[in-house]
């Protein structure tokens, strides 16, 4: 769910602007009913020009109302577009809204604030300000440093991150969410170079992405300036998920793993696992972006729904 409150206007505008057509609304509805479709068949679908299916999805795209990823084609590279909110909602008034019907909580944890790693080279990580150390040396993730880090690199392995679970009294979490920037991670960058990337939750598996590739097709929109050109540039926002029934990667099932499978009740925190098994298809390796590089301004954003 997309939450914007009137204390954000120019996000407020953007998304109301993206909402304001009825061919944006008809590309919307058309990825509930088929979650990935690429440009061509918007445009078939709609009986629009592929140029106007396009401007209305990079509309849609800076809103951050869908989400794209390059994918290979038979000639080149096509954008393949999904949803990113199921729901859109507009606060007008947020000081009686929270006050009334609030039941969420939301953490957001930088990158650097890790807490266990089990990394291999090709690794490192740098700050908004230059890289933090040299390049490939895994005991460097030790360093207090690391903490400043706003993009991690890695080629096999996890991180790990423990979230604090403070509920109100006589409350009970109906779901988790986590949503963080990333990709694969290539030598410089490579657009096609799949990567089988899994999350866990207090140890338990809860699926798996593949990411089609290291992105370098522009540069990442926060990226400071000494970053080079031919470096990873950005990731895409994805959301790992799980409720009473199921669990999802941008609410398509990924696995049956339930909120019950994940022991919640056991520990003071929830630990978020992320990396690459030792057996997946795809050993393409994983980027992770912060608040100061990549498209989208945020660490990993945990919510917790609860009743």
């Amino acid at each position: 769910m997309l939450e914007l409150t009137i204390n954000e206007p120019d996000r407020l505008v953007k998304v109301a602007h993206a909402l304001s057509t009825h061919t944006r609304i008809g590309i919307i509805k058309l990825l509930l009913k088929r979650p990935n479709v690429n440009i061509i068949e918007i445009a078939e679908e709609l009986n629009i020009p592929v140029s106007t299916a396009a401007t209305n999805v990079k509309v849609l795209e800076e809103a951050e109302l869908i989400l794209t990823e390059l994918q290979p084609a038979t000639r080149g590279a096509m954008k393949v577009c999904s949803r990113n909110f199921d729901d859109v909602r507009m606060i007008l008034n947020p000081i009686a809204f929270y006050q009334n019907t609030s039941k969420l909580i939301e953490v957001e944890m930088p990158i650097g604030h890790f807490i266990n790693f089990d990394i291999q080279p090709t690794c490192g990580m740098a700050s908004a300000a230059g890289m933090l150390f040299a390049e490939d040396e895994p005991d460097n993730f030790y360093h207090p440093d690391s903490r400043t880090a706003e993009i991690i690199w890695l080629r096999k392995g996890w991180i790990e991150y423990r979230f604090p679970k403070k509920l109100p009294p006589g409350a009970r979490i109906a779901s988790l969410e986590f949503s963080l920037e990333l990709c694969s991670e290539a030598p410089n960058y490579n657009n096609d170079w799949p990567s089988e990337i899994t999350v866990w939750i207090n140890d338990t598996e809860i699926g798996s992405w593949i990411s089609p590739g290291d992105f370098g097709d522009h540069r990442g929109k926060l990226n400071p300036p000494w970053w080079n050109d031919s470096s990873t540039q950005h990731g895409l926002l994805k959301t790992w998920a799980v409720d009473a029934a199921r669990s999802t990667v941008d609410s398509e099932r990924c696995s049956n793993t339930k909120l019950a499978d994940l022991r919640l009740d056991e520990k003071p925190y929830i630990a978020f696992r992320i990396g690459l098994k030792p057996d997946a298809k795809h050993q393409g390796g994983m980027n992770l972006f912060g608040r100061q590089f990549g498209d989208y301004p945020q660490g990993i954003i945990m919510r917790m729904q609860y009743e």
